[in-house]
């Protein structure tokens, strides 16, 4: 194994540590990450790209494969996550640019965070990709559409800017990146390997410009209320993300097996917490605080997704999946990162 990959190996171990410890040291020492803030759009470009490099035309057969699973799991994200985001705001009386940092979040498509957790469960991540992938691709259209519907009573909403910078720090990059493993295969194998570790990279450099540019408002009376809306937004998609994949069980047993269960759990209440933040900076680049939500939820929810996916692998471990007798049987999956 190289060096690069060790280190990767070292920092997926650590990552969500190693986020906290780099965002303490950009907050005291705001210069170490404010050189990035307009190059935030860059960084994301290079995460999907190498998303985009692991994907192959398989993963796009498996849509056609099992479509009601990835259709009714997409739009499940896209339905509870940007309303759990509106009801917080009125429930904790959020309003402004930390009200439109809040509904952008729960605008996003799902983080490539969930395929990691639904993995450590045990769950269907052939599905979990399925969906992130799909929530993905309909980014550019689905954020601008959602904050016009959902944010413009707080602020003017750009929808044009939106969406052209979802358009080039999404399907560009990710384009590119399938083209790319399909022109070369396995040539490109030693370049793929080393994508994890430049993806967190790139991640860490984007939640240290969104630090740095907040550095004096992040813990004010202002920002306040931000952290536990963005505990309970993530909180509140797990559990009616588990409710929702428990009631298309009762509809559907085939599809929505104990397996499945979890991936739409994770699906539903992972955000992209990163195309988040670069949205924040590059479309309401005059109120920075807008990225506000995305940092506190790219740091909480990879704390929850793995205590989540430990519990519900111990529970299983207990219990000798006790509930396969009156549920569909939990299925080795195949092992892929998105």
């Amino acid at each position: 194994m190289s060096r690069i990959q060790q280190f990767g190996s070292w920092l997926t171990k650590w990552f969500t540590a190693v986020v906290v410890v780099w965002a303490v040291v950009t907050y005291f020492v705001p210069q170490a990450g404010i050189w990035a803030k307009s190059y935030t759009n860059i960084f994301l470009s290079v995460i999907l790209f190498g998303m985009g490099m692991t994907l192959s035309l398989g993963d796009f057969k498996r849509l056609v494969k099992m479509p009601l699973m990835v259709i009714v799991g997409t739009v499940a994200h896209y339905l509870i996550m940007p309303l759990l985001a509106v009801l917080l705001c009125w429930i904790f009386h959020l309003d402004g640019v930390l009200a439109v940092g809040v509904i952008l979040v729960g605008c996003c498509p799902s983080g490539t965070s969930s395929n990691v957790m639904s993995f450590l469960s045990r769950g269907d991540v052939a599905l979990d990709v399925s969906i992130g992938l799909v929530s993905t691709l309909l980014a550019p259209l689905m954020v601008p559409l959602l904050m016009s519907l959902l944010a413009s009573q707080y602020v003017s909403i750009p929808t044009g800017k939106l969406f052209m910078t979802a358009l080039q720090v999404v399907l560009i990059p990710l384009a590119l990146g399938v083209t790319v493993h399909t022109l070369f295969g396995h040539r490109v194998d030693a370049v793929k390997t080393v994508m994890p570790a430049v993806s967190q990279l790139a991640i860490l450099v984007i939640i240290g410009a969104v630090v740095s540019a907040n550095h004096a408002t992040l813990f004010s009376a202002a920002t306040a209320l931000a952290l536990p809306v963005v505990i309970l937004h993530n909180l509140s998609g797990y559990g009616l993300g588990y409710l929702f994949s428990r009631l298309m069980y009762r509809i559907y047993p085939r599809g929505f097996g104990y397996a499945q269960q979890k991936a739409i759990t994770f699906e539903v209440g992972m955000q992209d917490s990163g195309l988040g933040a670069t949205l924040a900076l590059q479309a309401f680049a005059a109120n920075p605080i807008v990225a506000i939500p995305s940092t506190f939820f790219s740091v909480w929810h990879n704390i929850s997704g793995s205590v989540l996916a430990s519990w519900w692998r111990r529970h299983d471990d207990r219990r000798a999946l006790a509930d396969a007798d009156r549920e569909a049987p939990v299925e080795k999956q195949p092992v892929a990162v998105g």
